[in-house]
């Protein structure tokens, strides 16, 4: 057996090695039919062909073309706002024709060749609101007019004239794929091969073998002495890589591209188009709950409910979260995760969102109605009936990959008081801006206008979506899975975790309950818990555990040694006479 982890070992190191060289092995080589199909306006094409004098160039780096990129971005956008923009000199000019009241027939001043045409245009559109308003002081109308020629600047001329940021961001990842060239580009159904498939056949020889190691039941051996499950130098060296392709993923994947043509075979064949970087992360994330599913499986075969459970995740991932969404795209059909919820679901109430459901007639408006059901129904119903795990540690994309590759890290939770306090604040704090940033969409969806209490509702789902979307869920909640345990993003900021605790705290059946005479102190149960929960205390005292945090995934009974705690639900809220029992001989349930 030993060679055969070995063996394993191997094969996995190597697929990795050559998933790792792929990132800096492209070549590109910008075409005129690549900025043709990827750019398609004929006034920014040749804007953006006076900047760049590599077309036809083979450059050899990622970085070096991405950068050659940023570069005529730059000169492009420099030199419309330098043509269309409104100088210095004008609005000084603008301030002295205007003294105490501002006259919008000044702007004429701008001249009537189309250029000036252009910025009387804009400022009419931007800044009409200044006709007739009076002011107390040139300083106080400068302000204004800057104001006005800043957000023309921002917002009209770079969108129409040049490149916005949004719009750069996607054209440098799509001129970047549709420009390489090599080997993987050339045969990536080969490299998914050297890479996904070696990984896969190495990491299931490397873990089947665990099978005879021993009878069933949980091990230490030696866990808090590992390098890699105890924050020592591989498991930090992990937990880089985790947070360095987390970054990449969601903020450069311009540098990724050789990754994402590796999968298009498989995007081809599933939904008939190319692959984009989420899919390439649908991909990874569901190979990793698998593969690591089956080490869960293996783990914790001495208990029928962990085993269960981990066939509930794999299957509610690869099925719910990977391919229907996929296939659904195949049938010219909305993508729809039908098991993400609100707040979770963040961007379910965006206006584009909302759009793209309500025109895809009767399917959209039943996609509408189940996301607003499971939120206002689903939820309280089923945590009622059987706590958050229903959905935490049995459903949830996010609790599988923690439960599945995150589990030989879950030791690592830290289980003080202070880290308590903190995780309550910051769970529901997330919580509160998820309702406040779906609140002003709501409102610009409804109104039509961004603005609310004089905030931009628009720039608050930005910063939700890069600071808690991506960068807390994705590059902190899972990077950190060697560094702080498993469940870092479901304990202190995942919003629908603390909607699910807040019923499940007041009205849920479900509870862990205790039989504090039996109980030995090995701290078995403290140790292994995910979500930083001090299990042992409550043990000893015989209380029952109803920590609005609990995610019910188990681990806690299962690595009892003596069956104290136990999962179950009752009918009513106080204390339970027909309980269900799930300990270390598997589950039983009463009615």
């Amino acid at each position: 057996m030993k060679i055969i982890k070995s063996i394993g070992l191997l094969l996995f190191i190597a697929g990795f090695s050559i998933f790792i060289s792929t990132f800096f092995s492209a070549n590109y080589k910008l075409s005129e039919d690549v900025l043709s199909a990827q750019l398609g306006d004929a006034a920014k094409i040749e804007s953006f062909k006076e900047h760049a004098d590599f077309i036809g160039e083979s450059i050899t780096s990622n970085f070096a073309f991405v950068a050659k990129l940023d570069e005529v971005f730059r000169s492009v956008n420099q030199e419309k706002l330098s043509q269309f923009g409104i100088s210095e000199p004008e609005i000084d000019k603008l301030v002295n024709s205007n003294q105490g009241k501002f006259d919008i027939s000044t702007i004429s001043l701008f001249g009537d060749d189309e250029t000036g045409q252009y910025k009387q245009k804009t400022f009419k559109d931007y800044g009409g609101w200044l006709d007739g308003r009076e002011f107390g002081s040139q300083e106080e109308i400068r302000s204004q007019i800057s104001n006005v020629v800043e957000n023309i600047k921002k917002y009209q001329i770079v969108n129409e004239k040049g490149f916005d940021k949004y719009k750069i961001k996607d054209l440098k990842y799509s001129i970047t794929k549709a420009s390489s060239m090599g080997k993987v580009s050339d045969s990536p159904g080969l490299f998914l091969l050297l890479t996904y498939v070696l990984c896969i056949v190495g990491a299931l020889m490397y873990i089947l073998p665990k099978i005879e190691d021993g009878p069933p039941g949980i091990k230490n051996n030696g866990i808090f002495h590992s390098a890699m499950k105890n924050v020592g130098w591989l498991g930090i060296l992990t937990g880089s890589f985790l947070i360095v392709f987390y970054i990449v993923l969601y903020f450069y994947p311009e540098y990724m591209t050789n990754w994402i043509i590796m999968v298009d075979p498989v995007s081809q064949f599933l939904k008939g188009s190319d692959a984009g970087r989420f899919f390439l992360y649908g991909f990874i994330y569901t190979l990793c709950i698998l593969v690591m599913g089956v080490r869960m499986i293996i783990k914790y075969r001495h208990s029928k409910y962990q085993i269960v459970r981990t066939f509930s995740v794999m299957f509610f991932q690869t099925a719910f979260a990977f391919l229907i969404p996929e296939i659904l795209l195949r049938l010219n059909q909305p993508y729809f995760d039908f098991k993400n919820i609100w707040p979770l679901d963040y961007d379910f109430f965006f206006d584009n969102e909302l759009n793209t459901l309500m025109a895809n007639g009767s399917i959209g408006v039943f996609m509408l109605g189940w996301g607003i059901a499971l939120i206002i129904i689903g939820v309280p119903v089923f945590v009622y009936f059987f706590g958050k795990r229903w959905y935490c540690s049995w459903v949830c994309g996010c609790g599988g990959l923690a439960e599945t590759l995150g589990d030989p890290y879950r030791q690592l939770s830290d289980k003080s008081l202070k880290a308590w306090k903190v995780e309550r604040w910051m769970i529901h704090a997330v919580l509160a801006f998820a309702i406040v940033m779906t609140g002003g969409v709501l409102y610009t969806y409804w109104t039509g206008s961004s603005e609310l209490f004089g905030v931009s509702s628009y720039d608050v789902r930005s910063v939700y979506g890069a600071w808690i979307g991506a960068g807390f869920a994705g590059v902190v909640g899972t990077g950190f899975y060697p560094l702080m345990g498993n469940r870092v993003w479901c304990r202190y900021g995942c919003p629908l975790a603390a909607y699910l605790g807040i019923v499940q705290r007041f009205k849920s059946r479900f509870r862990i309950t205790t039989n504090g005479g039996q109980c030995i102190s090995c701290g078995n149960c403290s140790t292994y818990c995910e979500m930083g929960i001090d299990v042992r205390w409550y043990a000893q005292r015989g209380q029952n555990i109803v920590r609005s945090s609990c995610v019910g995934c188990g681990v806690c009974s299962s690595v009892c040694p003596r069956g104290v705690l136990n999962l179950e639900n009752a009918d009513s809220d106080s204390r339970f006479s027909e309980p269900l029992l799930i300990g270390n001989d598997g589950v039983k349930i009463s009615s």
